[in-house]
C-alpha cells in the first residue's frame, strides 16, 4: 500500500534507550564485546599517522577486492547513516519511496533534503515481506533494507533486484547482511542490476559505532556523485584503518562464525519467546534482533527498565505502533535472565493471561 508520510520520531534511535542508564542492552543492534582485541590493537596503531591526512586507497581496494569490484564502484563513507545524506542531496530525485517498517534514518535524509517522500508499509499479516507490486512504478529512488531493521526479515536477492527500472536508483541497506550465514540473499558485489546502490555497515558486527564507518557500492557515476557531495576527507584515519582490516580472509572467516552464532543464539531466544501467550513474534527472522508484538508495550518495556533492561520501542517506526519491541539477539545467559525479566514486566503491566 502507497501512504502519505504521517508523524513519526523518525530521528529516535536505539542508543537513546541506554544512554546514561545502566542497563543490560536489548536496544542497540551492536554485536557485544567488540571490536576484537586484534582490532583494537590495528586501531590504536593507526594513531602514530593521525599527523597526516587520510588516504582511503588500501580501504577502498581492499572492500572492493572482498566484494570482486573495481574500486570505482566503492565509496567509503562515515557509518552508511552518511551515505543515506549523500544520497538524498547528490541525486536528482523526484518521487523517492521508502519500504517499511525499517531504519528511519533514509527517510530522515531525504526530507532533510526537501524531499516529499512516499511510503510502502509492509504488514504483519503478509510477514512484513515485500510484495514488489506495491511500489509505484513511477518511484524513482526506491529503499529498502535486507535484513530489515526492524523486522528482521531477509527479503529473497531476486524479489528486491525485481524493483530495478530504467532510471530508478534502488537502495538496498544491508547494514546487517554479515551477521547472516553465508550473507545469502545479498546484492553487494552484482553489477547486473541497473541503477542498484548497495550500502555496508561495519559499525555492527565489528562495534565500530563510535568510529563511523561504511561504504556504499553503486555504478562508478553515481559513486562518483556521492563522492563530489561529501567534505574532503570524510573518513578518518583510525576508521580507514578498521576498514582494511575488516576486509582480511581472517576478519571475514570471524564475522561468518559470529554470524552462525548468532543464528543459534537467535533460535533459542525465539523458543523462549514462544512460551508466552502474550507475544507475537516475527518468527522469519534471520537478523541479530527480532521484532516482538504485545499489547501495552510501551508499559511492558517501562517494567523491563524497571528489571535492568532496555528493549528499542517499535513506534518510531512507520508501519508500526508503541505495542511493538525490537530486541537484540545476545548470548544465552542474558537471554535466559532477559526472558525472566519479561515474565515479570508482563504480570507487571497486567498483560499476563495466567
Amino acid at each position: 500500500m502507497y501512504t502519505h508520510p504521517d508523524v513519526h520520531d523518525l530521528r529516535h534511535h536505539g542508543d537513546a534507550e541506554v544512554r546514561d542508564e545502566k542497563l543490560i542492552d536489548l536496544a542497540v543492534n551492536v554485536r557485544t564485546n567488540t571490536p576484537p582485541d586484534w582490532l583494537r590493537e590495528r586501531i590504536a596503531d593507526s594513531l602514530v599517522g593521525l599527523a597526516a591526512y587520510p588516504d582511503a586507497r588500501a580501504a577502498r581496494a581492499a572492500v572492493a577486492e572482498r566484494h570482486d569490484l573495481p574500486a570505482e564502484r566503492v565509496l567509503l563513507t562515515a557509518g552508511a547513516a552518511e551515505a543515506f545524506v549523500l544520497l538524498a542531496r547528490a541525486l536528482p530525485v523526484r518521487r523517492p519511496v521508502v519500504v517499511h517498517p525499517q531504519f528511519t534514518e533514509p527517510e530522515a535524509a531525504l526530507r532533510d533534503a526537501g524531499h516529499e517522500v512516499g511510503r510502502v508499509l509492509l504488514r504483519e499479516a503478509d510477514g512484513f515481506r515485500l510484495d514488489p507490486a506495491a511500489v509505484p512504478e513511477d518511484a524513482d529512488l526506491v529503499v529498502i533494507g535486507n535484513p530489515t531493521n526492524p523486522t528482521s526479515v531477509l527479503h529473497p536477492a531476486e524479489t528486491i533486484a525485481s524493483l530495478a527500472r530504467p532510471g530508478r536508483t534502488l537502495v538496498v541497506d544491508e547494514a546487517f547482511m554479515d551477521a547472516v550465514p553465508g550473507e545469502r540473499e545479498a546484492l553487494a558485489g552484482r553489477t547486473d542490476v541497473p541503477g542498484l546502490v548497495v550500502l555496508r555497515s561495519l559499525t555492527k558486527t565489528w562495534g565500530l559505532a563510535g568510529l563511523r564507518i561504511g561504504y556504499a557500492l553503486a555504478h562508478p557515476e553515481t559513486i562518483a556523485a556521492l563522492g563530489h557531495a561529501q567534505p574532503l576527507w570524510p573518513v578518518s584515519t583510525p576508521a580507514l584503518v578498521a576498514a582494511e582490516a575488516c576486509m582480511t580472509r581472517a576478519a571475514l572467516a570471524e564475522a561468518e562464525h559470529a554470524a552462525h552464532r548468532i543464528a543459534v543464539e537467535r533460535a533459542h531466544l525465539l523458543a523462549g519467546l514462544a512460551e508466552f501467550d502474550e507475544v507475537r513474534v516475527v518468527s522469519a527472522a534471520e537478523g541479530p534482533f527480532v521484532l516482538i508484538h504485545v499489547d501495552r508495550a510501551h508499559i511492558v518495556r517501562d517494567r523491563l527498565r524497571d528489571l535492568g533492561f532496555a528493549a528499542r520501542r517499535g513506534d518510531t517506526f512507520p508501519g508500526l505502533d508503541r505495542n511493538w519491541l525490537r530486541l537484540a539477539v545476545r548470548d544465552r545467559a542474558t537471554t535466559n535472565r532477559f526472558l525472566q525479566a519479561l515474565d515479570q514486566a508482563l504480570v507487571m503491566a497486567g498483560c499476563a493471561t495466567g
